[in-house]
């Protein structure tokens, strides 16, 4: 066999078959179509080229080339860098928009219960002693809530900020299913344990000290918390009111998009978590310290509703559904 002349022949299938796996996410049923009928005609080229023998790097080639038309055939998935980088440009951002309201709604429900316990308790000394003897909230006002972010070394307290955030946050995702309250309930205990210490530090005149060390690393880590309530919430809503969806199509679409909130949401509190572990504690500029938390809170604003508006518009849901086992042909 004449292979240049082999290679000739049939070089503009294989091209086009690169083509068509390439835009493999993004076919119609026509092309879907083309692309069966070109994986299963190269794949008999790539017989003819591996038994002749006589080229190995076109053997290679065409190896690979079939390969990946199987996987855009069949469904079958490899994670890879492509993937991961999808994941966090696209899937995780276009859920966190297309929810926004659940979360930005249960963000100011928490805020006004944060304000408004601490209001209750600089205004109400009775309120205020109610927390615990003198003693302790003095202490608590005048060393506790400090020495907190400095008590342990930066590494090790960041890992159980991080390990205990996550908790929080996976609570208040997880329970949303069981008809919302349970999420209501983390949020609004997490909101009061919060008020319970800003009442405590502003009626002391430490509000200043209070802010300083919360908002460089809380803004980041209660956004996270707030977003994971909303989503919860958002699934125990799906289960009252799916809509014009069957109930478990709907909760499982839900579901699945919950999935890529809680991964997305491990590398958000590891960012605060490294925050509060090396930067509230340890930085002795205020003006700084705020800076640091204000800028990581914009950044991650900003990825909600740039690429995440981007990438919703264009009919990213963040639903985790696999791939199916075969792909779908036209008419």
């Amino acid at each position: 066999m004449d292979l240049d002349v082999y290679t000739a022949a049939h070089r503009p299938d294989w091209d086009r078959l690169q083509t068509l796996v390439r835009r493999r996410r993004s076919l119609d049923g026509p092309e879907v179509d083309e692309l069966v009928e070109l994986y299963q005609r190269v794949s008999t080229h790539l017989s003819v080229v591996r038994s002749s023998g006589q080229d190995p790097a076109l053997t290679g080639h065409l190896s690979g080339l079939v390969a990946r038309a199987r996987s855009a055939v069949t469904g079958s998935h490899s994670a890879g860098w492509g993937d991961f980088a999808r994941f966090f440009t696209r899937t995780f951002p276009a859920v966190l928009y297309r929810l926004r309201w659940w979360w930005i709604t249960a963000s100011l429900a928490s805020l006004a219960v944060v304000v408004g316990m601490a209001v209750w308790l600089v205004n109400d000394p009775r309120a205020l002693a109610a927390l615990g003897p003198p003693e302790m909230i003095r202490s608590y006002v005048e060393h506790d809530f400090a020495n907190y972010y400095v008590e342990h070394p930066g590494a090790s307290f960041a890992a159980q900020v991080w390990t205990n955030n996550a908790w929080v946050a996976a609570q208040a995702l997880v329970l949303g299913v069981f008809l919302c309250v349970p999420a209501v309930y983390v949020l609004w205990a997490n909101a009061a344990a919060l008020g319970q210490a800003a009442g405590m530090m502003f009626a002391n005149g430490k509000g200043d000290i209070f802010l300083g060390l919360i908002l460089p690393h809380g803004l980041l880590e209660l956004t996270a918390v707030f977003v994971a309530a909303g989503v919860g919430i958002k699934l125990g809503w799906t289960i009252i009111a799916p809509g014009h969806r069957p109930r478990i199509q709907a909760l499982g679409e839900e579901a699945r998009a919950a999935i890529a909130v809680v991964l997305g949401l491990v590398v958000v509190l590891f960012i605060s978590g490294l925050i509060e572990g090396f930067v509230t504690g340890w930085v002795h500029i205020t003006w700084l310290r705020i800076g640091i938390g204000v800028l990581a809170e914009a950044l991650f604003l900003a990825y909600v509703f740039i690429p995440g508006r981007k990438a919703a518009r264009e009919g990213e849901t963040g639903d985790l559904k696999e791939a199916p086992q075969t792909a779908p042909v036209s008419g």
